[in-house]
């Protein structure tokens, strides 16, 4: 498969990156807020969820899945705000859930916040003046011999 590089500039392009980057891994120390620049910058090791519709036995371990190293990048940030993440634990390693937008200026303005949320109850809250994402792949991919599980996945 080739590098995914997607830009998102509302909602709808969001969720998109969110789908591609659902169950991620970050390390605490692999993210900054460079409030100076207006941007929120992160190193992922992403779950290729488009090679898992290509594994034969999908849902099992398989040769065929593969994770990836991606950058995310978020600009036009005018905040952040950090719930359940520790700083000074640079080594620690999150799975990120969802990314998500809501709109807090009405119509009248693209703002809102962004919110990244993890598993345990961790997230990250960028107050953002509209939607401006970026998601590119960094490198090649490797095998891994597990998909990630969800407490709700059938079967």
């Amino acid at each position: 498969m080739s590098d995914l590089k997607l830009i998102a500039l509302d909602a709808e392009d969001l969720n998109v990156v969110s789908a591609h980057l659902q169950d991620a891994v970050l390390r605490v120390g692999e993210m900054m807020y460079l409030p100076a620049e207006k941007r929120f910058v992160a190193i992922a090791n992403r779950f290729d969820w488009g090679e898992l519709a290509k594994a034969p036995s999908k849902g099992k371990a398989s040769e065929s899945f593969e994770r990836r190293r991606s950058g995310i990048r978020f600009e036009r940030v005018l905040s952040a705000k950090l719930q359940g993440i520790d700083l000074k634990d640079r080594r620690a390693a999150l799975a990120l859930l969802a990314i998500t937008f809501e709109p807090t200026g009405g119509t009248e303005t693209p703002e809102g916040n962004v919110t990244l949320t993890f598993s345990g109850a961790a997230a990250i809250r960028l107050h953002v003046e509209c939607v401006e994402v970026e998601l590119k792949d960094l490198g090649a991919a490797w095998a891994t011999k597990h998909s990630p599980e969800h407490p709700d996945d059938a079967g």
